[in-house]
């Protein structure tokens, strides 16, 4: 692992000083508690669509707003934390967080809830720069394995989180989930303000300020587009303008991106078809991720009295998701031998074809609680190949020194998709819902189901016809390319992001 960093000695390295030695558990308590959050709002969507007199499809912009947060801070944020102020980053990130659980532990009203969540969404571009300053500042010799901890420690707490939070607001209430995040927050921010440096070595980077600006009003237009465009009507002209609009705005953010010097994000990279393969795929499926992942938890908690549903706790319902997040963590450390033995093509549509075989067994099969566990192990197996084997497929087809900005293009878009399928799935429901009621009919979970499944065979499809012919990088490094794999995926299927830089700097693989 230490070939992959540069022999350079890190400030403090030689053990002296207990800040130094608490530099890994400090950045492992940030990278675990901030998982914690971020799990806070899928199983507590109907407990509080319920308690604040709201339907269940515009619960879902408990989600859809952290998302859509998230998916403008990452590449921020990782621009950010390569520069000399990683510490800074790290609690202007954590202040907002804690903010954001303190609103909607005060909120009196879902609107107010809303804008909570969505401040909670910047502790989800964090990721990447705990596992920067872990570069920077840890010996050689130890960097790898941190980082490859930290990975760890970013999918566990997601996983962990969900039935925490969820027994948390079963024991007390639903802004008690809330206020237990902003005391964990507060208490990984009075860490990080004791233990990191203050200041690197790193050299600043310009901000790509218009182009992060019309991204993220793009972003939040077409999720706007997506959630009310059943009430405004598909063909009406607010949703026609509203879309116009975002086609505009990406437009523009293309042209800024490619005629800046140093862009926010390098869209060049979608030349490469391997990059577009992993780019498709990998929207593809974070979206069909969040048409299934706040369904079949809300699904288990509808009221039998409804005709369907199991009236599950909000307890239980945190529960289902955790076979999601063993399943991908599980099927992320088989990356590796599946290659091995099947080759590298078929990684992505497996998993996308298993992903949608889970979301297609809950659609027919929804009679017994046990079902809504295997369904979610199931998508967690697909989720783990698709979204671990991707980083490891742009890194095999770019150029060494394009990895980094070929990478951060696709966590972006992943970011996205998650976002618009949160958007989406509120949309089906939307339109599957009665006036005046608060449940959907059967048929909006059923549909939103379907759909979730024919993205992810899309996907499958797409994956493996994309690429042709593409060349393969030399077989020299395919054991760094490996190693590569191995360790991003130890973030599997959640919906956490890597950022704009791979967590092995491969710039700096050596041929052997």
């Amino acid at each position: 692992m230490a070939e992959n960093f540069q022999g350079r000695s890190a400030p403090g390295a030689d053990g002296q000083g207990w800040k130094q030695r608490a530099i890994m558990p400090t950045l492992v308590v940030v990278a675990a508690l901030v998982s914690v959050v971020s799990s806070l709002g899928a199983p507590l969507i109907p407990s509080i669509a319920r308690a604040d007199g709201v339907s269940l499809s515009t619960g879902e912009w408990l989600l859809t707003a952290t998302l859509m947060t998230g998916a403008l801070a990452t590449p921020v944020m990782g621009r950010l934390a390569d520069g000399p102020f990683k510490r800074g980053v790290i609690e202007v990130a954590l202040s907002i967080v804690c903010a954001g659980c303190v609103l909607s532990a005060l909120s009196t009203n879902f609107i107010t809830m809303v804008i909570g969540r969505g401040l909670q969404g910047v502790g989800l571009g964090l990721l990447p720069v705990t596992m920067a300053i872990a570069r920077s500042q840890l010996p050689s010799e130890k960097g790898g394995r941190a980082i490859a901890t930290l990975s760890v420690t970013g999918a566990v707490g997601a996983g962990l989180g969900y039935p925490l939070t969820a027994l948390i607001a079963q024991v007390f209430d639903i802004r008690a989930a809330f206020w237990f995040g902003a005391i964990t927050v507060a208490t990984a921010l009075a860490l990080a303000a004791m233990v990191l440096p203050g200041r690197t070595d790193a050299v600043s980077r310009k901000l790509d300020v218009v182009g992060m600006a019309t991204l993220g009003v793009a972003v939040v237009g077409v999720s706007v587009v997506l959630s009310e465009g059943g009430g405004w009507g598909w063909t009406s002209g607010r949703t026609l303008g509203f879309f116009g609009g975002c086609v505009v705005l990406v437009a523009c953010w293309i042209r800024q991106e490619l005629k800046t010097a140093d862009p926010l994000i390098d869209v060049r990279q979608v030349r490469n078809r391997s990059v577009l393969t992993a780019d498709v795929s990998g929207f593809l499926i974070a979206t069909a991720m969040y048409l299934f992942l706040p369904i079949i938890v809300e699904f288990v908690q509808i009221p039998v009295a409804s005709g369907y549903g199991f009236g599950a706790s909000v307890l239980v319902a945190g529960f289902v998701l955790v076979p999601l997040s063993v399943g991908s963590f599980s099927a992320s450390r088989c990356l590796v031998a599946y290659q091995r033995r099947f080759g590298v093509r078929s990684m992505i549509p497996f998993g996308s074809l298993t992903f949608a075989a889970a979301a297609l067994f809950f659609a027919v099969e929804h009679r017994s609680l046990w079902e809504a566990f295997v369904a979610a192990g199931i998508a967690g197996v697909g989720m783990g190949f698709t979204f671990a084997a991707m980083p490891g497929f742009i890194v095999r087809a770019v150029p060494v020194s394009e990895t980094g900005s070929a990478t951060g293009f696709y966590q972006v878009l992943r970011s996205i998709g998650l976002s618009v399928g949160s958007a989406l799935a509120a949309a089906i429901l939307t339109a599957s819902t009665p006036a005046n009621r608060i449940i959907p009919r059967f048929g909006g979970f059923h549909a939103t189901l379907l759909v979730a499944a024919s993205l992810a065979a899309v996907a499958a499809v797409l994956s493996y016809l994309l690429p042709g012919r593409s060349v393969q990088r030399p077989s020299r490094v395919t054991e760094q390319v490996e190693q590569v794999m191995e360790e991003e995926a130890e973030l599997g299927a959640t919906n956490l992001s890597l950022g704009p830089e791979p967590l092995i700097s491969t710039r700096e693989v050596r041929p052997r």
